[in-house]
């Protein structure tokens, strides 16, 4: 899986699991594109992409240790 799926996918996780949105596709359909979410969902759904990126930067940094 190239980087840019697995940025998709990660995404599509965390819309599912904190905004309770089935698909980051368009459907064409408002009701299946806009959708009502509470503040603290929304703040749950950041702090966990702000913790995927915060560890994909300590594992970049990680392995590119030594490396010159």
């Amino acid at each position: 899986m190239n980087q840019s799926n697995q940025l998709n996918a990660l995404f599509e996780r965390i819309a599912k699991e904190h905004l309770h949105i089935e698909t980051l596709e368009t459907q064409n359909r408002d009701r299946d594109d806009f959708h009502d979410v509470a503040v603290w969902s929304i703040k749950s759904a950041l702090e966990a992409a702000y913790a995927a990126g915060a560890l994909a930067a300590q594992n970049t940094s990680t392995t590119s240790r030594g490396k010159k």
